[in-house]
């Protein structure tokens, strides 16, 4: 595909306007301002069109689109124990398959080409995954409440599927990743095995750290340090981690994850809505952390369009610090692109550039809101709705296309998912 006059958000998000952006096979081929020799095939007219990387969602619970609006207005362990996991007990791999399709199609919807996810039900999740082209980086859940041994348990089986049969599929798009839920949810012994088998298989990690401030301190009370400082000394962080919310972190704990090269997936939404707290973005940035940006489960955001949180993202830590220069429109645009490629290792991703991946979203800026384009990085961070999207591209392939869908029957899945949601709560 031939991308033909349209404006772009270069690499360090500066606006190039009137370019034309050669896409062959997986790979962005061709950018420049005079039109190409080279036949690309489907021109597409980029006039009032701004092309950006895809986003990159980098902490999701997808089958969560299935607790849309259900467990509400209470604090993460009454939230978790009252509601989610009574109903999660009550899923399948269909309500699950159902359930990730809707969150994968309400994703492109909003130009995310890629998302990191951790949850169970593998067949379910990785056939949606698959079936939709989108790119994923899978962990299968992981909750120990008892003594058992890491080899003892279902993820352990469920990690093994995940490892030898679905890394890697679709010629990458979907990789696998392991995961410790929590501290609090899992045993030592259990975090050092799979963290010796992520290091063993060379793959990458997805834990909950700090999220409250309850969680952080019980686990001083237990360990006698802070998670940050326990997933450390479990071997953890020994391969790339990516470590969700980080709310409560403590002053020993920045260098911890910036020394282990440790991403943070900021979730600005959820950790607003159960009032978790504000993460020290400003800290972690200064101190060269690798923040990406992560929309959580529609069960505590309630919605997977990444650009409402990265509209919070870059506003809500200048007035929590009350400084109104936190948080450039370019660090909240790499925190969403390239910041969430690194944490996924898909380094050939996140940035237009030639000989990257062609994982693109283009937004409509024949909008009120986006008149006058005065910044055009400040009208996408500022003023961009996720109904502004009209594109959105993975490896090449566009997945999402001016409201169609071209993998995913949606009519179907909405009505599906709301049939799963309805048998379940009544069998609650």
């Amino acid at each position: 595909m031939l991308f033909r006059n349209i404006d772009l958000l270069d690499e360090d998000f500066n606006l190039r306007r009137g370019q034309y952006v050669g896409v062959r096979d997986d790979t962005i081929s061709y950018i420049g301002e005079d039109t190409p020799a080279e036949d690309y095939g489907e021109i597409y007219d980029g006039r009032r069109r701004l092309m950006l990387p895809g986003f990159f969602n980098v902490h999701s619970h997808a089958p969560m689109t299935l607790l849309r609006g259900y467990a509400e207005n209470l604090p993460l362990q009454r939230w978790l124990n009252e509601k989610v996991f009574p109903f999660e007990d009550k899923l399948d791999d269909e309500a699950v398959y159902y359930g990730t399709q809707l969150a994968i199609a309400e994703m492109l919807a909003a130009g995310t080409a890629s998302f990191t996810d951790m949850y169970f039900f593998l067949d379910g999740m990785t056939r949606a995954i698959l079936e939709s082209g989108i790119k994923c980086n899978l962990s299968r859940g992981l909750t120990v409440f008892d003594d058992k041994n890491y080899e003892q348990t279902g993820a352990y089986r469920d990690n093994l599927r995940l490892l030898d049969e679905w890394h890697g599929a679709n010629c990458g798009r979907l990789l696998a990743d392991l995961c410790i839920h929590g501290e609090y949810t899992s045993t030592p012994k259990v975090v050092e095995a799979v963290a010796a088998q992520a290091k063993a298989r060379g793959v990458r990690m997805h834990v909950h750290l700090s999220e409250t401030q309850d969680e952080h301190e019980a686990c001083k009370q237990r360990h006698g340090m802070t998670p940050a400082a326990y997933m450390q000394a479990r071997g953890v962080f020994d391969v790339p981690t990516t470590a969700a919310h980080c709310v409560w972190l403590e002053e020993e704990d920045f260098d911890i994850l910036k020394e282990h090269g440790v991403t943070v997936a900021c979730c600005p939404a959820s950790n607003l809505k159960l009032a978790s707290g504000y993460a020290n973005i400003p800290r972690m940035l200064r101190a060269g952390i690798n923040v990406a940006l992560g929309t959580d489960g529609a069960a505590s955001n309630n919605n997977l369009n990444i650009l409402q949180d990265l509209y919070l993202f870059a506003v809500i830590y200048k007035g929590y610090y009350r400084d109104s220069t936190l948080i450039s429109p370019a660090e909240a645009l790499y925190a969403a692109t390239r910041a969430g490629a690194l944490s996924q290792g898909r380094e050939d991703s996140g940035r237009i550039a030639i000989g990257c991946k062609a994982d693109l979203c283009v937004i409509d800026t024949d909008k009120p809101q986006m008149t006058p384009m005065t910044d055009a990085a400040c009208n996408v961070v500022y003023a961009a709705q996720g109904a502004d999207v009209c594109l959105t591209m993975v490896d090449g392939e566009v997945l999402y296309r001016d409201g169609a869908y071209m993998t995913i029957d949606i009519e179907k899945v909405k009505a599906e998912a709301q049939r799963h949601t309805d048998s379940i709560l009544r069998g609650l």
